[in-house]
């Protein structure tokens, strides 16, 4: 049986495509998932997406993969930079997590450099756009198939 890999997104994700294509691009959040769906498969994984504006809603779903999930991707948006309870979600996850942004956050305004989120991540991914999750998964089967 697959593997599950959670595949989580935080606030505005739901507008990529629409919010700031000039940063973010012009692929929605549905071609996102589709194509992390498809090489889920080819690498012998499963994926479950989801996304919420909501930081409870995380949190609430990250210890949910605790004992489902063997890895996180997580893109937490806007909450990188203020949640402490979604980084200590995470910090009572046993398997690996993956941070992915978009856009290159150390190239944008200065308080977007800080991540709480990058003290609990194996790996960062940065200013890829959206073939970052797909870096992402890449890592993730190399770290959850050895």
């Amino acid at each position: 049986m697959p593997k599950l890999i959670t595949l989580l997104n935080g606030p505005n994700l739901n507008l990529l495509g629409q919010r700031q294509p000039e940063i973010y691009g012009r692929e929605t959040l549905e071609d996102v998932v589709s194509a992390t769906a498809e090489l889920a498969e080819d690498l012998g994984l499963n994926i479950r997406a989801l996304q919420s504006n909501h930081e409870g809603q995380l949190v609430d779903w990250i210890q949910a993969a605790r004992g489902t999930s063997a890895g996180i991707i997580i893109n937490p948006g806007a909450y990188s930079h203020t949640s402490v309870a979604i980084l200590d979600a995470l910090n009572a996850f046993e398997g690996p997590v993956l941070e992915v942004h978009i856009s290159n956050i150390h190239k944008r305004e200065p308080f977007r450099h800080h991540s709480h989120v990058s003290t609990r991540a194996d790996g960062v991914i940065a200013g890829f756009g959206t073939e970052g999750y797909l870096l992402a998964l890449r890592r993730m089967a190399t770290l959850v198939l050895k």
